[in-house]
């Protein structure tokens, strides 16, 4: 299967980066084919809601989403991370998110695992944010969420060194 890890953290090498590496390391040792594609280094810009999208079923602009939309579309198992950002998603993601409007109906079937992390230690600190990636979700024709690796508690960047999410997403990516 091919498998998908989308990071959407600012900070490579962060918490909710180093997840997504764990996710991919599982997968691949499992016999899947792994990706992972770090937004900040793709350099997307927000939808404008020009519509221009509706005629053609492209965005008119010409940027790093051309490559995540088709990666998407194409892979079979995709982890969304981000890093919580007063109690929601990073920006990167939203924008990734709302970029996908012209050809979100062709990300179909797909099965989905949600890697957060937060300095808030406790689960409950992620709710707005798996709010926003269900909602996600919702917009996907047979979409599947499988599984959220919790990295709450994990605020300086390199703290899921010491953190059972750790593990979680290791063997998460192992399982797909």
């Amino acid at each position: 299967m091919k498998v998908l890890a989308i990071s959407s953290s600012p900070r490579k090498d962060g918490n909710s980066d180093v997840l997504c590496d764990q996710f991919l390391k599982g997968a691949k040792e499992a016999g899947h084919e792994g990706k992972k594609i770090r937004l900040s280094e793709l350099g997307i810009s927000p939808c404008t809601a020009c519509y221009g999208c509706t005629k053609s079923g492209r965005c008119v602009k010409d940027d790093g989403m051309t490559e995540i939309i088709e990666e998407l579309i194409h892979a079979d198992i995709i982890a969304l991370a981000t890093p919580v950002y007063f109690y929601s998603m990073c920006a990167q993601m939203k924008i990734m998110i709302d970029r996908c409007l012209p050809r979100h109906k062709e990300i179909k079937d797909k099965k989905f695992y949600f890697i957060v992390t937060a300095a808030d230690p406790e689960h409950s600190a992620v709710d707005g944010t798996l709010a926003g990636l269900r909602g996600f979700l919702r917009c996907l024709p047979g979409a599947e969420e499988k599984e959220v690796i919790y990295g709450t508690g994990a605020w300086d960047k390199g703290d899921v060194y010491r953190h059972p999410s750790l593990n979680a997403a290791y063997e998460a990516g192992k399982s797909v």
